[in-house]
């Protein structure tokens, strides 16, 4: 029986397990916790170097080495620093029976196999960030987050060009870096990303990750305490700060003062700093002008919604980590089609393909698809066609339609042009040939210009970035 021949462990390996799977619970939650976590267990030679931890199923295995990996060896090095690895193996013996740390009781087994099956998953924890930083503070950037595994298009080359200069050996060529974007983008992986290849290429430095919310979370605290020295000293003595989602701070009054400085600071110094947030600085609501001022003052790059080839080379790379298994093409031509806006949705969707098939032993078929994905496929599959687009566009600025086809280079009039163009590039299959031809027979140069302006000015004026959204939502219904 599974977990029912208890072998020997050290008690700082045992308490460390405990603390790991308290904090997977947490951070994972408790109904995937559940299904996929529970079931391990520290299996036999594990010691205080290379943790070994068992499954009772290859399919298991392989599924936590592939989503929780990472997490396991960054969780173990955190609780006990001598750990350098953690093997994650298919396994009938235990040095402790699974979720002995859990209220629930554990998941069932699934296909349960005597021969131990190891995976590649002993590589020894060298990632950066689990280097001591130079004042002594210690930050875990997510190995799983790499440049190398960050596929690009023209949609990001530029946030990823910079992040990737950033970070490289030698002195800073501009800072602050400022990305910005939708959520669900990237702004995660590149920040991440350039930790990784910061303390790689600058090993005797230190680095900072911190979302805003645990920036003001911080900073409250020490101000309670009255300790804001530690406070400011922790975060202006780091080589490169990161931080994520500043768009929270907002009405933060106090938070944003103390943010401003820290940022002033750092960039006097000549340090690093990278700022990720959702939309671009003077897009921000409620943020004082003097942080905006200096948020603007390095290199601002946007990161737009992936166009179709980025979301299937998308997928085509997360399949190449996974060859054992086999997607169809119009499989994946579904998902890249269905799942626009949300990289991190369109990976998700099809993680949870796999999993639900690889579970009940199904093939991954066009209608097993449509029955798993289920609502999430019903995003925009409305057919937006270029008339729709001209009198949706027609209607909001209160046109002629026939003004979206004229000859009238009156500003009223071309910029509502240059939006229905836009539309028209992000929402039909039209070649620009064939866009300019339903614009008066315009040349498709005028089209690319008119998506390059539309896609500037929605990171400038509020008022047109806020009437293409109500269009999109709109027009895809």
């Amino acid at each position: 029986m599974y977990g029912t021949e208890p072998l020997r462990s050290t008690p700082a390996i045992a308490d460390a397990w405990a603390q790991v799977r308290r904090n997977l619970r947490t951070q994972s939650g408790a109904k995937v916790f559940d299904q996929w976590l529970k079931p391990a267990v520290l299996a036999e030679g594990s010691d205080s170097e290379t943790v070994r931890i068992g499954l009772p199923s290859p399919f298991m295995t392989n599924y936590v080495k592939s989503h929780f990996g990472d997490r396991l060896r960054m969780e173990f090095h955190q609780a006990l620093p001598s750990v350098r690895s953690v093997v994650v193996e298919t396994s009938t013996r235990s040095v402790q029976q699974a979720g002995a740390n859990d209220e629930a009781p554990a998941a069932p087994v699934i296909e349960p196999v005597a021969a131990p099956r190891v995976l590649t998953l002993d590589r020894p924890l060298s990632a950066p960030a689990a280097r001591p930083a130079g004042n002594g503070e210690r930050f875990a950037f997510d190995p799983r987050y790499t440049f190398d595994r960050f596929v690009s298009d023209a949609s990001n080359q530029v946030a990823f060009n910079a992040a990737r200069m950033l970070a490289a050996e030698g002195p800073a060529r501009f800072s602050p870096l400022y990305l910005h974007g939708a959520t669900g983008q990237g702004k995660t992986h590149l920040a991440h990303a350039i930790g990784n290849a910061f303390m790689d290429a600058h090993p005797h430095a230190s680095a900072l990750y911190m979302s805003a919310e645990r920036f003001m979370f911080e900073f409250v605290k020490a101000v309670r305490e009255r300790d804001t020295f530690a406070f400011k000293s922790r975060l202006r003595s780091v080589d490169l700060f990161i931080i994520d989602d500043l768009q929270f701070i907002a009405g933060k009054d106090s938070t944003q003062e103390e943010c401003f400085h820290t940022v002033n600071e750092l960039m006097t110094m000549g340090k690093r700093l990278v700022i990720c947030a959702d939309r671009s600085p003077h897009m921000l609501e409620g943020v004082e002008a003097k942080l905006v001022g200096r948020l603007s003052s390095g290199l601002i790059a946007d990161i737009r919604p992936p166009e179709y080839a980025l979301r299937r080379a998308i997928l085509d790379a997360k399949l190449a980590e996974m060859p054992q298994v086999a997607v169809p093409e119009d499989v994946l031509e579904l998902l890249a089609t269905r799942i626009t806006n949300n990289i991190r949705e369109l990976e998700g969707a099809l993680n949870r393909l796999i999993a639900y098939a690889q579970l009940i032993g199904e093939s991954v078929t066009m209608d097993f698809a449509l029955q798993t994905l289920g609502e999430l496929l019903k995003g925009p599959q409305k057919r937006v066609t270029i008339d729709d687009i001209q009198k949706a566009v027609s209607t909001h600025f209160e046109l002629k339609q026939m003004d979206m086809i004229s000859a009238r280079r009156a500003q009223a009039i071309a910029r509502p042009r240059q939006i229905a163009m836009y539309l028209a590039k992000r929402l039909t299959t039209r070649s620009l040939p064939e866009i300019g031809r339903k614009f008066g027979g315009r040349d498709h140069s005028t089209v690319i210009h008119a998506v390059r302006r539309i896609e500037d000015l929605r990171g400038k004026d509020r008022e047109i970035d806020t009437a293409v959204r109500n269009l999109m939502r709109q027009l895809e219904g």
